[in-house]
């Protein structure tokens, strides 16, 4: 436009020889110049007046709608982030002591399986060296009965051998005797 408005003002300058209305063009003729200078500004005037006072309010209030949902859109992200936050707080407060409350159960229950075991142990142990006791005093009286059978048994074999072998019966006191001294002989050996 400036250009247009540069190159007008030269050619008049130069003269009314040189324009172009003598070829055929109205628009360069200065006669029209002021018809055509009128209607442009009536119409940069109603362009200037429609902007101004309609298509810019608009834009400025549908700018002014978007800052203020974008300055409520920030204030509730940051009113969320706070409440997550306080949130977050609280769920590591419940987990520490959730725990803190799970360590003192297992250490007690761990005392009382201790407790309890150290007692079973016990009432076993007590069973256990009962029924050795038992043991021992069943086989000291079997061995006590089975020692004097076995001398008992012991004499009757020898007695029962001699009288086959030699024919004659031997007087129980001496076989009595052999067989203690035969079995004390044994079990010397065989401690």
């Amino acid at each position: 436009m400036k250009k247009f408005i540069i190159v007008n003002s030269f050619l008049i300058l130069l003269g009314k020889d040189v324009h172009a209305a003598e070829a055929g063009m109205p628009q360069l003729d200065p006669q029209y110049w002021a018809s055509q200078v009128f209607w442009l500004v009536i119409i940069f005037l109603s362009i200037y007046v429609l902007i101004d006072k309609i298509f810019i309010p608009k834009i400025r209030n549908n700018i002014d709608v978007r800052k203020d949902k974008i300055s409520k859109d920030l204030e509730s992200a940051k009113n969320f982030k706070e409440q997550a936050e306080k949130k977050l707080e609280e769920y590591n407060l419940l987990i520490e002591s959730a725990k803190k409350d799970a360590n003192k159960i297992l250490s007690e229950s761990r005392q009382k399986l201790n407790e309890d075991m150290q007692i079973k142990r016990a009432k076993i142990q007590k069973e256990i060296d009962e029924e050795l006791n038992n043991a021992e005093k069943e086989i000291q009286k079997f061995k006590n009965d089975s020692s004097s059978k076995i001398n008992m048994i012991s004499e009757d074999i020898a007695s029962t051998l001699i009288k086959d072998i030699f024919g004659e019966e031997l007087n129980k006191s001496s076989i009595k005797a052999s067989v203690s001294q035969s079995i004390k002989d044994y079990e010397s050996k065989n401690q």
